[in-house]
Formats: structure tokens, sequence, C-alpha cells
């Protein structure tokens, strides 16, 4: 007789199935979970800077680099081109104004000089012959208009007897009318010969005028000609410091050629450079400081140059009140310029966040200071210390002001001691 055998209701195979799917369904509960839920990253305290936000008083200001430079500096160019024959100082020398520094030669120039000085005194020559020309004409006519007078002082004479004879029949009418025609004649040639010695001193003195005004004009030239050969002496212009020197004996240098420098050192200043972006914000009478030596020291802007090179341009401060004692030409200062007047303010410190989130955003702490989540906020100026802080923060709070670079998109911090 058969048995009927009783069939199973799970089997191994189905088992499997059921298994597998149970996992599978796990498994994307689990992811489910996961990207709905906040994801949390574990660091090390120790690896993180922690900030506490506070209130106080905040200036916006930004860090440039300056260069101390002497109160002023004259630079020498060569006023006339030429040979160098002798270098009479030596770079760094202590000037006086007026001390020679440098000798150059120029033979065409000097040729030129000789030249003029030939032409002044052939000038001075003919002007003294003409003189001397117009003085004597002048007493030809002096002596002619003498004799022409006592003719006619004599034919007056004659004249005037004449008449009176002629009236009492003492003589003839021919007499007497040849008394009178003379005498008429001698008075006629008279006022001739007084206008002619008028017009004479007229013109002796405008050419006498006329050749000094000549003679001087040559005169300037031929000074003018001297300070050109004297210029190939160079001198020191004002009192300094002596530097960048470039001229070496035999070297022929041009007109206007850059020869040296002279650096008036009675004070400093220093020339900072600063990014374009800040063009519009910068002005005479700003303030910055510095720290030199464990002491602080202000500056002020007195000069802007608004030409911009290479996306940044530059500016002159000058010291106030002090100088700082052992400061040298040159040397390289840390500077903070003041962009605002100071102001109350919630600050954060300033810190590599900012690379990541912009400002947009920061890790604030719990109060427990076990963990640390997103919180939007919004930054304003910043100085080289703190960030404005205009919105999302209040006094007190914590947060982690060093880099997120390492944090991915995690939203929350677990921070382990």
């Amino acid at each position: 007789m058969d048995i009927p055998l009783e069939k199973k209701r799970f089997t191994p195979k189905k088992i499997a199935m059921i298994a597998g799917g149970i996992l599978l369904a796990v498994l994307i509960l689990f992811v489910i979970f996961s990207s709905s839920g906040s994801s949390k990253l574990n660091v090390e305290k120790e690896r993180i800077s922690i900030n506490a936000v506070k209130k106080g008083n905040f200036q916006e200001n930004i860090p440039v680099n300056g260069a101390v430079l002497p109160i002023k500096t004259i630079y020498l160019d060569a006023m006339e081109g030429g040979r160098v024959e002798e270098r009479l100082v030596e770079d760094g020398t202590m000037m006086k104004k007026g001390e020679p520094i440098i000798r150059l030669s120029n033979t065409d120039l000097e040729l030129s000089l000789v030249n003029q000085e030939t032409s002044v005194y052939n000038l001075l020559t003919q002007m003294q012959i003409s003189q001397n020309a117009a003085r004597q004409n002048t007493i030809n006519k002096r002596n002619n208009l003498t004799d022409v007078e006592n003719n006619f002082i004599e034919a007056k004479r004659k004249y005037e007897l004449n008449k009176k004879l002629y009236a009492k029949d003492a003589i003839g009418k021919q007499d007497f009318l040849e008394a009178r025609n003379n005498y008429n004649y001698q008075q006629d040639k008279f006022e001739l010969a007084k206008e002619v010695l008028a017009q004479d001193s007229i013109s002796s003195r405008q050419e006498t005028q006329q050749a000094r005004e000549s003679y001087q004009r040559t005169r300037k030239a031929l000074e003018l000609m001297r300070k050109k050969v004297g210029d190939l002496v160079v001198k020191a212009p004002v009192d300094g410091q002596l530097t960048a020197l470039d001229a070496e004996i035999g070297q022929s240098k041009q007109k206007g050629e850059r020869l040296g420098q002279i650096d008036v050192i009675s004070g400093y200043k220093v020339r900072a450079e600063i990014d374009e972006h800040y063009i519009s914000r910068i002005f005479n009478g700003q303030r910055g400081s510095f720290t030199f030596n464990g002491k602080d020291y202000e500056l002020e802007i007195k000069k802007v140059y608004t030409q911009v090179s290479n996306g940044r341009f530059q500016v002159d401060m000058h010291f106030e009140d002090e100088i700082p004692e052992n400061i040298r030409r040159g040397q390289s200062l840390q500077i903070k310029l003041s962009l605002s007047q100071e102001k109350e303010a919630v600050m954060v410190a300033k810190g590599g966040f900012f690379q990541q989130t912009g400002g947009n955003w920061i890790f604030k702490l719990s109060e427990d200071g076990e963990t640390a989540y997103k919180a939007p906020i919004k930054l304003g100026s910043q100085n080289t210390e703190y960030y404005e802080v205009l919105e999302g923060l209040k006094p007190g709070e914590r947060v982690i002001t060093s880099s997120y670079s390492n944090f991915g998109d995690i939203d929350e911090l677990v921070i382990n001691e």
C-alpha cells in the first residue's frame, strides 16, 4: 500500500529567497534613512580652532606692505652729454650742497664756448669802434655848428649896422641889400646846422642803444654757454646721501641720462602698495599703524599715486609724532591701513573657514560643546583680525574658524576631546 508523502512548506530555495528579500529591504531602508537624516563626522578638538563671537569696537582695515624711503629724493641727471673723465666720490657718500660728484668732458661744447667768447670780444671791439666814430662825427658837427653860429652872429651884426647906416643915407642900397641877404642866408644855415646836430644826437643814441642790446644778448648767450660747460661737473643739489651712482670712468653719458640720486635723510616716509580694488576708498589723511621693535607707530597718507600697475597702486605715508629709532632705508613694514572709523559691532575671528563658505555659513557649537552644526550667517566688513557679523551669530556663541577643507558636505561635527 502506498503511503502519500507530505510536501515540505519551506524548501531551502524558498528560505534563501526570503532571506535575500529581507536583506534587500533592510538595505533600501538604510539608504533611505541615511539620505533623509543628517551626516556626521568625528573630529578631534585639538585639530580645529574654536573662537567665541564677541562684541566690541570694530574698525575696517586692510594689511599693506610698505618700504621705508627718504623723505625726499633728488635725482641726478646729466644736464649735458659727455664722457666720464673723473669720479670724485663713491656711492653712499654724505654730500654737501654744491660738492662735485662727477666730471664729464665734451669737446664740441667746449669748442662752442671758445667760439662764443670770440664772438663776444669781436662784437665788443666793433661796438667800441662804432662808438668812437659816432663821437668823432658828433664833434665834427658841433665844430661846424660853432662856425655856422659865428658866421650868423657876424652877418647879423653887419646887417643891423648897415640898416642904421642906410636909414641915414650913409651907405648905398646895394651894400644894405647884400648885408641883409647874407644875414638871411647865415640864419637859415644856422637853423639847418642845429637840426642836423639834433638828428645826429638821436641817431647816435639809437645806434648806441642797439649796440648795447646786441652786446647784452651776446653776453647772455656766453653766460649760458659757460653754464652748459659748467654743467659737465655734476654737483650735489642738496645736502644728503649719494646713492645709486651709475658712472664709470670712460663711460659715455647722454644728455638727460640718470646718473644717481641724493637722498635727503633728515626724515623718512613709507611707500606702500595697495590692491586696485580699494583705489576709490583711499585718500589723503587716512591713517595706518605698524609695530616696530615691540612699539606701535602711526602713519598718515600724504600722497596717492592713482596710476595702476600690475593691479596695484602706491601711496606715500609720513610718520606721525615720532620716527622709530634704527629704522633704515629699504626696510619693509607690515601696515594696517584703516578704511573706516571705529564702531561697535559683533565680530568673529578670521580663519580658513571663509575659503570654503564664502562667509555664508559657519559651524556653530552646541551649548555643551560636543557637537557643531551649520548655521547661516551674513558678514560685513573685515580687518586684519576679525569679520563684522551682520546676521546669524550672537556674542558669546562659539564657532569653528579653522579650515573646512576636510569636512566635505558634512552637516554636523562630533567633537572629541
